[in-house]
């Protein structure tokens, strides 16, 4: 592996910890810092591993680019800020889903993962419902569907001799999702972000790290 991806890898990790570490004690500013500094890792390693070399690459690097945004916009506490950031992670996973059928998708795996998903997605969209304020109650089914719709492009993907990164990395995300959701919307006491986090970055740099293994590199 490049010394350079193998240097953002690191600084990802160590800077997510520190963020997780930082908003355990309050301290918000070294959060915000250490969060842009982590999301900046899993675009530095895309482009390291030669994204902007194949069609597939470029388009996973603006799932990713969308991700960095909306990370800085989850940065907020209001609920402006929520839906901009909700906004940002659905345009990302529109983005993921194309580079997966550009990196080519198996239909039989696509409809064998779809019912699964389909069901796990519906249970999420029930558990949520109760604590979904009336305005947010569309954006927050429409972003469950769109990442429910990458998890099965992921499974599509792998079926077609993808990298099993990509569907690793599609499945973390997903979990990290119901960190966000268990701590905005269902306001848990304890603080979710712990694993939510370390999940989240570690889906992002799987993604990110899936550009070198791709056929279409």
């Amino acid at each position: 592996m490049d010394y350079r991806i193998k240097t953002a890898v690191i600084v990802t990790g160590v800077t997510c910890l520190i963020l997780v570490g930082a908003l355990l004690v309050g301290m918000h500013s070294a959060a915000a810092i250490a969060k842009v500094i982590a999301s900046c890792g899993f675009i530095s390693v895309a482009i390291f591993g030669g994204a902007l070399r194949s069609l597939y690459g470029k388009v996973l690097l603006l799932g990713l680019a969308l991700s960095f945004l909306g990370d800085v916009l989850l940065i907020g506490e209001g609920r402006q800020a929520f839906l901009g950031g909700l906004a940002a992670f659905l345009f990302a996973h529109m983005a993921y889903v194309s580079a997966f059928i550009i990196n080519g998708v198996s239909l039989r795996w696509l409809s064998g993962a779809a019912l699964p998903v389909t069901g796990v997605a519906i249970g999420v969209a029930m558990w949520l419902a109760p604590h979904t304020p009336p305005e947010l109650s569309l954006p927050v089914r429409l972003y469950t569907i769109v990442i429910a719709g990458m998890v099965i492009a992921a499974f599509g993907t792998r079926g077609k001799g993808g990298p099993v990164l990509i569907l690793v990395g599609a499945l973390l995300f997903f979990l990290s999702d119901l960190s966000v959701a268990a701590l905005r919307l269902v306001q848990t006491d304890f603080p979710t972000y712990v694993w939510g986090l370390p999940l989240y970055y570690a889906g992002q740099l799987c993604l990110a790290l899936s550009v070198s293994q791709s056929r279409s590199h």
